[in-house]
Formats: C-alpha cells, structure tokens, sequence
C-alpha cells in the first residue's frame, strides 16, 4: 500500500481508501473480523470532559467512525490541565469540539451533536440504537449524577453495554456494566428514587469504586468534602488514562469478547519508589480514618451500603 504523506492526498481518498490507511497499523493487532466490527459500530459518548474527552480521540483512531456525542458544558480555563482542549476552545461546547476531532482524524466519520448534553428526557434516545455506550457524564452537580442515573437507567433497558471510569487522584478506574446482562443500574448499589434524599458526596460514595481509591485522595476529601463551593481536584495523568482503557474495552465489547468489571490502573503508584509506596500504603487508613471523623459512622455507613441491602441503616431525619 502507498503512503500517504499529503493532505490534499488524504482529503481526495474516498471513503474506503481513507479508512484502509488510517487502520493499516492496526493490522496484526486487532483482526479483520474485529476491525470490521468496529467500523460498523455506533458510539454514545455522554459526556465530553476529562474522562469522556479523553476517550474520543482513541476511539476515532482505532477505526470507529460512527458516534453521538452529548455534553451541555463549555471549555473553561480550569478545564485544561486535564482535558483534550487548547485556549482557542474556552467557550465551545465540549461535544462540538470533540465532534471537529474526529472529522480532523478521519472526516468521513458520521458524527451527531447533542449540545443539551444527556438528560431525563433525551437518555432513551440517545442510547437508542448504539453498540456501546462511553459514560463520562460528570457527577459533581445535582444535574450531573441526575443525568448519569437517567443514563444508565436507558442502558439497562436498551440492554446496551456501557463503559465508565473514575479519576481519583493518579487512580483511574474503569468500570464495564453490561446492562444486557447486568439487572440494576451500578449493581443496585444505588436506585434512582433515592437521589433526592442523599446529598451529592453520599450518592458518589454509594457508586464510585472506593476501594480503588488512594489515601491522598480520601485525605483530601476529609479535609475539604463538608465545603459546598469544593471542587474535587482532577490530574492529567489519571483522566487520560481513561482513553487507553475505554478504547480497548469498547474494542472488546464490540467484538464479543469478555470485559473486566473493573479495571484500576495506579499511575502514582505504578511510578512511585519502594518507600512512597510503603507511605501510600500507610497511610490509606489514616484517609479513611479522617473521612469517617469529618462524616461520622452512620452516614458513611449509609452512604457506602447498597440500596437494596437488608443492612441499610436508618439515619436520623431520613426514612429507610
């Protein structure tokens, strides 16, 4: 096969040629069987920021080329110390940019922008349809974990497979919830009537992987997670992991092939020496310890045990 070294040569390339050039390296890597799988898919990202956002570009670039993208929010400055955007992009809908980076990677690629982002009224349509399903719907607002329920709520009853990931501190944890088998939205470690009960850090705690979670980061969220103007921190590092993984993940998906439920990758952890990896070891409980002293037992008892468990605990001034 010639190389193709010019713009204007990739931009007269119809549809096909183009699409054999662009995955000519995948060869020998993914097989043909899989390739053609993945050209022939269609892609919800719902949620186009850090985690969402550093999905787009692999998943362009590994050979899908059909997606929906839906993000209601705007690049901000504080945005790019972890998100696939440049000063040029403050105040652009991050599903329209992520949408003119796919078209900049292959621009035959069928993209659909939805810039109200994924809400109650639209999850059943947006999930309709697809073949795998990036959730990287933010949930730090009232709005966002809303959204992301209403999300998982479509999944399950589209039966569609769904691949999520949580960025904690140099922690990603990617998450594979596959609502053609699985019968509650996050395991049923949460149910979509109790929302408006449970403040916004009890209904994370009650679907993030905690156990995954390192003690600088359950340090920082006791010294911090009372405040209602706090802003959880977010590194480069642990976000745009979530690109490698959810791609591959979905290249699974797709294909038939077995997905892990959770799959962790400690970057600090992984780049740290003996003596610091002894240190985040010790001091996990510490973290832990803290947390409880700031919360108190019962409402991270509450927060942590699953909606349907015989052992929910009632806390004072909230029914069971």
């Amino acid at each position: 096969m010639i190389d193709i070294e010019s713009v204007d040569e990739a931009r007269n390339l119809k549809a096909d040629d183009y699409y054999r050039h662009l995955i000519r390296r995948n060869q020998g890597l993914v097989s043909s069987e899989a390739q053609d799988r993945i050209g022939a898919a269609l892609v919800l990202v719902a949620g186009c920021g850090s985690v969402g956002g550093a999905a787009i570009q692999p998943l362009a670039r590994i050979g899908f080329r059909d997606f929906r993208l839906a993000d209601s929010g705007n690049y901000e400055l504080n945005n790019l110390n972890r998100q696939a955007a440049f000063i040029d992009d403050l105040g652009r809908n991050k599903a329209e940019a992520g949408a003119d980076a796919i078209r900049r990677i292959n621009p035959h690629s069928g993209v659909a922008v939805y810039s109200e982002g994924v809400t109650v009224e639209n999850a059943r349509d947006l999930v309709r349809g697809v073949d795998v399903i990036v959730d990287g719907v933010d949930v730090t607002t009232r709005s966002g974990l809303t959204a992301k329920m209403a999300l998982h709520e479509a999944a399950l009853e589209a039966r569609k497979p769904l691949i999520t990931g949580w960025d904690l501190a140099g922690v990603m944890c990617a998450q594979y919830f596959d609502y053609r088998h699985v019968r509650r939205i996050f395991d049923g470690a949460i149910e979509t009537a109790e929302l408006p009960t449970l403040a916004i850090w009890e209904a994370v705690f009650r679907i993030a992987p905690m156990r995954h979670m390192p003690g600088l980061m359950l340090l920082e969220l006791a010294a911090n997670i009372t405040d209602p103007d706090y802003s959880v921190p977010q590194l480069p590092e642990a976000a745009w992991q979530f690109g490698s993984l959810a791609c591959h993940m979905a290249v699974r998906a797709v294909s038939g092939r077995k997905v892990p439920r959770n799959v962790p990758v400690d970057v600090h952890r992984l780049t740290s020496t003996l003596p610091e990896r002894l240190w985040q070891s010790a001091v996990l409980p510490l973290g832990y310890l803290r947390l409880l002293r700031t919360l108190g037992l019962p409402r991270i008892l509450d927060s942590l045990i699953p909606a349907h468990s015989v052992l929910r605990i009632t806390t004072p001034g909230r029914a069971a």
